[in-house]
C-alpha cells in the first residue's frame, strides 16, 4: 500500500525516463489523471490511457523522448507538496521554475492547473510538483 500515490506516480515517471522506456503503467485515480493531462498538454508526456473496469484500473504511460537526441521531455520531476509538509501559494507567490522554462503543477479551487494558467486565472493552491 502506498501512503503517498502521487510520489510514486512522479518516481515511476522520473525512473522510467532515465531508463528509456517508452512506457509506464501506474495504478488509476482521478487526481493522477489531471495531472497527466497537465503533462501532455505541456508536451512533457506523448499520451496515456486507462484499462480496466473498478478496482483493478491502471493508466498506461507513453513517454515523450526527442527523436534525434533520444533524450527524455523530462529532465526532472520534483514533487514539492507532500503529506507531512503541505505547500500552498497564492496568486502572488507562486514560483517560476528555471525562469519559466519549466512548470509548477498546482492543485486549485479551479483544477489542476500549470503555474502560468493558475496565475492568468488568478488563483492560487497546492504546489504539487516542478517539471522542466
Amino acid at each position: 500500500m502506498h501512503t503517498d500515490t502521487i510520489s510514486d506516480l512522479l518516481t515511476r515517471i522520473r525512473n522510467a525516463s532515465r531508463v528509456k522506456h517508452r512506457f509506464v503503467e501506474v495504478s488509476y485515480s482521478k487526481f493522477k489523471v489531471a495531472i497527466l493531462e497537465v503533462l501532455k498538454d505541456q508536451g512533457y508526456i506523448s499520451n496515456f490511457k486507462v484499462f480496466g473496469e473498478g478496482p483493478k484500473r491502471t493508466i498506461k504511460i507513453a513517454l515523450r523522448y526527442d527523436p534525434q537526441t533520444k533524450e527524455s521531455a523530462i529532465t526532472e520531476i520534483v514533487r514539492v507538496s507532500k503529506p507531512g509538509i503541505r505547500k500552498y501559494a497564492g496568486v502572488d507567490s507562486i514560483p517560476y521554475v528555471m525562469n519559466g522554462l519549466g512548470i509548477a503543477i498546482l492543485s486549485t479551487p479551479k483544477g489542476v492547473l500549470t503555474d502560468k494558467k493558475a496565475r492568468e486565472l488568478n488563483v492560487g493552491g497546492e504546489i504539487i510538483c516542478y517539471v522542466y
